[in-house]
């Protein structure tokens, strides 16, 4: 999927810092994000791999969208949600403080790749899995989305709670192993492994459909359910969720008392349902 050209910078009318990026690396991304005087990047706690002398750090309650203005109770709901979702407390805003152009990187966590995204382009909004965010100019918004179907909730692979990323600027969201981005028209499907689902507009109708009959459910391997994605709208896809390569890790070490060849079999998804893992 073709990236934005390294450091093209076009200003445009909104509300978030319109920032200059390039992607580097392959499996093992950072994104290096270049500053004008004044103008702030907000990423994740420790995401940071280096930053120019100019470039400020600040550590804000929530995800500091609302600006120094914002009252205390608009900090306290930011950063609850944010803990709903399983991040931190706490973001961290970096502001070129100095003149000239300076830089800043962040670093993904797990191998894979980091996304650049115009929220702007996709209706102002985007749904995507519970730790994608790594970082963005400052002023986007970072909340939660509350999955409206029970069943889909219970299995569909991220739990109830999923978060939810507005505003029209800049986000860089970190997803695992190789990403692909579908277009769906309207009314047309696509079923998806549910830890594979990565992001996906609001425009797109969520649901799940069983995997077929019940010596597929048993030993196919592929869980209970997918996740059934219906137009129009756009849709990522993450060949390697971090939840299966970590399972995959600790079934080689022997902490599961060896290999699991049915990571998706109805005998060891109930205990990640519970974690909203599958």
């Amino acid at each position: 999927m073709p990236q934005p050209s390294p450091w093209a910078h076009q200003r445009r009318a909104g509300v978030a810092d319109d920032i200059d990026f390039e992607i580097k690396g392959q499996e093992l991304q950072f994104v290096e994000i270049e500053l004008d005087p004044g103008e702030s990047a907000v990423a994740e706690a420790g995401a940071m791999v280096w930053k120019d002398a100019s470039v400020g750090m600040t550590t804000v309650f929530g995800d500091g969208s609302g600006g120094s203005d914002e009252s205390f109770a608009g900090k306290l709901l930011g950063a609850g949600k944010r803990l709903v979702t399983g991040e931190s407390l706490f973001t961290t805003v970096f502001t070129h403080n100095g003149q000239g152009k300076a830089r800043v990187a962040f670093a993904s966590p797990t191998p894979g790749a980091i996304l650049p995204l115009r929220l702007a382009e996709y209706g102002g909004q985007l749904i995507c899995q519970k730790d994608s965010f790594l970082a963005a100019a400052k002023g986007v918004s970072i909340g939660i989305f509350f999955q409206r179907r029970v069943m889909t909730g219970l299995f569909g692979g991220e739990g109830f709670i999923m978060q939810k990323l507005e505003g029209d600027g800049w986000i860089f969201v970190q997803m695992g192993g190789t990403v692909v981005e579908r277009e769906l028209a309207r009314g047309e499907e696509l079923h998806v492994d549910t830890g594979c689902l990565a992001a996906y507009t609001p425009t797109i109708d969520f649901d799940l459909v069983t995997v077929g009959g019940v010596k597929s459910v048993l030993f196919g391997g592929e869980g209970l359910f997918f996740a059934r994605l219906r137009g129009p709208g756009k849709v990522w896809i993450q060949s390697l969720p971090f939840s299966r390569l970590a399972g995959r890790m600790l079934a080689a070490a022997g902490s599961r008392g060896g290999q699991n060849r049915g990571e998706g079999s109805v005998l060891g998804v109930l205990g990640d349902i519970v974690g909203g893992n599958r």
